[in-house]
């Protein structure tokens, strides 16, 4: 009943994100434009989120950090499912991608994202986080095991923390990237922080390249 999570961190993520928070902060400012037109969720005060066509920008920075993200995907699944590079090389990957910025007092409830297999956040910045609030702004992955604390007794309420059921919080830095499965539900807990919390969010799905599709496939594949 394992759940796989990955996690990486970009080399470069110094000179990478200041580049992207710039750019992402600017077309928030822009408006309508480059907002989500039918979010999925109740978007909260505070919170903006952006199209889901992100990785389709041509800039070089969102390109590079597609790269990133997607080229580790691709390893991830290559070494979970045991694929070979010519396994690799017979799928299309295809995502939607959108940025998030959050600030004081906003959070994004708990949900997951169906007709996906994978998905991902990417922190571009944390923001400056109050010591007061250890869990500002935490990514919170629930328990998918929702009956097992059904019964608890002194037999089952001091597990250690791979069997126990409570759920798990990160709290992501910059250049930080965490992969988990797509039917996972998580959420972000409010952010009570000064500046602005900015994250990059991916699903991806897979198909073999002869399936018919209406979005270009990512190309580039794990290193034989």
């Amino acid at each position: 009943f394992a759940v796989p999570f990955a996690t990486a961190t970009l080399a470069g993520a110094g000179t990478l994100n200041p580049v992207l928070r710039e750019l992402f902060l600017r077309r928030e400012g822009e408006g309508a434009h480059w907002r989500n037109p039918q979010p999925s969720m109740n978007i909260v005060p505070g919170l903006f989120e952006s199209r889901w066509d992100v990785f389709a920008w041509p800039e070089p920075c969102v390109q590079q950090l597609q790269d990133f993200c997607l080229g580790t995907l691709l390893r991830v699944v290559a070494e979970l499912n045991q694929y070979s590079l010519d396994d690799m090389r017979r799928l299309e990957l295809q995502n939607h991608c959108w940025f998030h910025v959050t600030r004081r007092g906003a959070c994004f409830n708990a949900h997951n994202h169906a007709m996906a297999s994978w998905s991902g956040v990417y922190c571009v910045d944390p923001g400056r986080h109050d010591a007061d609030q250890p869990l500002s702004g935490a990514l919170h992955f629930q328990n998918p095991h929702q009956h097992a604390n059904m019964f608890l007794d002194p037999g089952n309420d001091r597990l250690p923390a791979d069997y126990a059921f409570t759920g798990r919080n990160m709290l992501l830095s910059g250049g930080q990237l965490v992969l988990f499965p797509s039917w996972l539900f998580h959420e972000v807990r409010a952010f009570h922080g000064e500046g602005e919390r900015i994250t990059v969010a991916f699903n991806c799905w897979f198909r073999p390249r002869s399936a018919v599709h209406t979005q270009a496939p990512y190309q580039p594949l794990p290193p034989g």
